[in-house]
């Protein structure tokens, strides 16, 4: 069995006249936790609309466990094994904390109505539990701090039961607390065999919960390895700062 469940080669996309993603290649190991980094407009956010399917890709391939998923669906790839997170929050604001994290569970069951099922009900609220927002399981979303809400979309994820799960910017807009927190939550599910694939700006969150860094640029990745060792590249210090300057300034620079 090959140890990436994902795969990139020589992956493009243009919108109109502008290549946004030029030829990119990379592959995430399984059971690692990767992160997906770059300066903004590097193009991130726009790999990950292609890899969970909300564009098509216009050249290269996605292989995701074994499977070409280049021209699969959108919404048939949480079958394969998909699961993501957004870099706004998409809960339902009105629902409560159980109601959206039942929603997660639709992507699996056949029909709408069988997340109510009971087996369903206790399979969330026991995602609530392990994720420590049991205290929260009844309460309305839109009534709950950003990081518990942050907590409640990556567990509404997991309820697809992914083997691979996609996270735009989990820690943005979070206080040092909350990110500490969510952080915790990841090496929990990490550690329960999802694979985790990180857009991130926080260097330091990055620093502590991943294994493995991919950097783009313009669109090209221009560095693949440790997270101790992506600060030091010229390429990426010329990329975040514009010179061959010195690491701790570019790790400053986020």
């Amino acid at each position: 069995m090959s140890t990436a469940i994902l795969s990139l080669e020589e992956v493009g996309k243009a919108f109109g006249g502008l290549q946004v993603i030029d030829g990119v290649s990379f592959e995430v190991r399984r059971g690692s936790r990767t992160a997906l980094i770059g300066p903004n407009g590097a193009g991130k956010t726009t790999v990950f609309n292609l890899i969970s399917g909300v564009y098509p890709v216009d050249r290269g391939r996605i292989v995701l466990d074994g499977t070409d998923i280049t021209t699969v669906p959108s919404r048939q790839r949480v079958r394969h094994g998909l699961a993501r997170s957004f870099q706004n929050i998409r809960l339902m604001a009105h629902l409560s904390a159980l109601e959206n994290v039942l929603l997660g569970a639709h992507a699996r069951l056949p029909l709408l109505a069988r997340a109510r099922a009971p087996a369903a009900v206790r399979d969330a609220e026991a995602a609530l539990h392990d994720a420590g927002l049991a205290l929260y399981t009844g309460q309305r979303v839109s009534n709950l701090p950003y990081g518990v809400q942050k907590r409640i979309e990556v567990v509404r994820a997991l309820l697809a039961r992914p083997r691979l799960l996609l996270l735009d910017e989990p820690a943005a807009g979070l206080n040092p607390a909350e990110t500490d927190e969510l952080r915790q939550l990841l090496e929990r599910v990490s550690g329960a065999g999802v694979t985790l694939l990180v857009v991130e700006h926080d260097m330091n969150f990055v620093h502590r919960l991943c294994e493995q860094v991919v950097v783009l640029n313009f669109g090209r990745r221009i560095f693949e390895g440790p997270p101790q060792a992506v600060m030091r590249d010229r390429q990426v210090r010329a990329a975040y700062l514009g010179s061959a300057a010195d690491p701790q300034d570019a790790e400053r620079a986020r």
